[in-house]
């Protein structure tokens, strides 16, 4: 830094390597300017929900063999699975979930979800924004993900971020497909509104998320003194450039550094805080510790956390739930025991602390399987053990947040390949999302041009509303 004998002489980069605490390559203070641009919502209706909990299984799990079965069905379209009862009447599961059996009751389950897509990458997005994806292939022409519209609208409380994204890399993770599936981030919105991105594993005992600690010889007290010179480098700036963006900006740094020395910054992160009991509900492998940093996250304020299924397949073989082969042993063994194992301690765990109501959580992929073992309908095919995509009907189920349990909404037909009753359409399945949280119906947000662009125009499903 330049002399403090020479004030006046400081520029802005000097300001800002005084405060800013790099964090997956945005500031601090960006990180918290993201946090508080609200736009005003008119007439904003009352939220049912404070946060939500996307659970967002990667490659798409098969309908027919999860939440869907047809035990009537031929032998290459019912697979081998078998439906169980669940805790109300009428309503059976797959085997293969049993503890969400026991728990139907809070569960709103659409076995009519539609679109047109079976690509992995585009298809995505209409499950995130619930927009069609743009006809070009950039990121940054996406639709907004759920969280950055809430971040936009100044949603979150306290010192964290208002949108996180949990999608843990593994050591054989497919890059193309984690890093370029679109709908994930803030898209034409703009990059302060992308989430945290946190791609360690939490199972990991050495599992550490960001700079959200002082760094090593740097103690409360001198923390404190950079705080204040900092104050004082801006008092001397807004004396002679007074305005709402200078004072904005200070106001960023001061949540910054009482992110750094709050009890909730780092501890919100630190799963070590968990009895080993709660960490064992959730199970130990990567999804089930993303879904308990979840939980941990939307207690603190998070609006919205996204938790990503991590590859856990055989590279070239089965990732994801993307079971081109190996459909029904993938489904028993590494990935339905999990799922139903988190998502169920997910749902007493939010019980248990009375904040079930007030937290909306969603289960869905970005497709379906195809009616038929060994069918072929896409560019990847299926082997005689696998499913291949299939869009044009799969299930999304919800809980929580003001949303009615113990019900099917929409129905399959006999081989589960397109819905017979109440189609839904993604654009639907968001705006139910967004009206649980509050989000006015109809809501313009505009881009970086001030373009404006009604954000969701689907309309909620009524039905699933308690």
């Amino acid at each position: 830094m330049h002399s403090r004998n020479k004030p006046a002489r400081l520029s802005r980069r000097d300001v800002i390597r005084a405060g800013s605490i790099g964090l997956f390559g945005m500031s601090m203070p960006q990180l918290m300017a993201a946090q508080s641009l609200a736009a005003e919502a008119a007439n904003a209706p009352v939220a049912k929900a404070k946060s939500c909990i996307l659970l967002f299984m990667w490659g798409g799990p098969g309908h027919q063999d999860t939440w869907d079965l047809k035990p009537d069905a031929p032998a290459e379209v019912r697979g081998e699975f078998k439906p169980i009862s669940t805790n109300i009447l009428g309503i059976q599961i797959c085997e293969h979930f049993p503890q969400l059996a026991t728990r139907t009751d809070k569960l709103a389950i659409i076995r009519s979800m539609t679109h047109t897509d079976v690509n992995h990458l585009t298809a995505t997005h209409y499950l995130l924004t619930g927009q069609s994806p743009p006809p070009v292939d950039d990121l940054r022409m996406d639709w907004p993900h759920i969280g950055s519209v809430l971040s936009r609208l100044g949603r979150g409380r306290g010192p964290l971020p208002p949108f996180v994204s949990m999608r843990p890399k593994l050591e054989n993770t497919v890059p193309r497909f984690v890093e370029q599936s679109h709908g994930q981030f803030a898209g034409w919105l703009g990059p302060n509104w992308d989430p945290l991105t946190i791609d360690a594993d939490p199972s990991k005992p050495d599992y550490r998320v960001g700079d959200f600690a002082l760094q090593e010889g740097i103690t409360d007290h001198r923390l404190t003194e950079r705080r204040s010179l900092l104050q004082s480098l801006e008092n001397k700036l807004e004396r002679v450039n007074s305005s709402a963006a200078l004072n904005a900006m200070s106001e960023h740094y001061s949540r910054a550094f009482d992110l750094l020395v709050s009890a909730v910054g780092g501890a919100a992160f630190d799963l070590t805080k968990e009895p080993d009991s709660v960490r064992d509900r959730y199970g130990g492998n990567p999804h089930g510790q993303s879904v308990l940093q979840a939980r941990r996250l939307v207690e603190q304020g998070v609006p919205l956390v996204t938790v990503f299924w991590p590859n856990d397949g055989i590279k070239n073989v089965s990732v994801y739930w993307d079971t081109h082969s190996k459909e029904f042993i993938d489904h028993k063994t590494r990935l339905m025991p999990p799922a139903d194992q988190a998502f169920s301690a997910l749902l007493d765990d939010l019980a248990d602390r009375g904040m079930l109501d007030e937290t909306l959580v969603v289960w869905t992929g970005e497709f379906g399987r195809t009616p038929k073992v060994g069918q072929r309908n896409s560019d990847a095919g299926a082997g005689a053990d696998g499913r291949d995509h299939w869009p044009n009907c799969f299930t999304s189920v919800l809980a929580g947040g003001g949303i009615q349990g113990g019900q099917v909404y929409g129905s399959s037909d006999r081989q589960a390949a397109y819905p017979e009753t109440n189609p839904v359409n993604p654009v639907d399945l968001v705006a139910t999302i967004y009206k649980q949280l509050g989000v006015p119906e109809e809501l313009e947000l505009r881009d970086h041009l001030n373009r404006p662009a009604v954000i969701c125009p689907g309309r909620p499903i009524r039905e699933l509303i308690s």
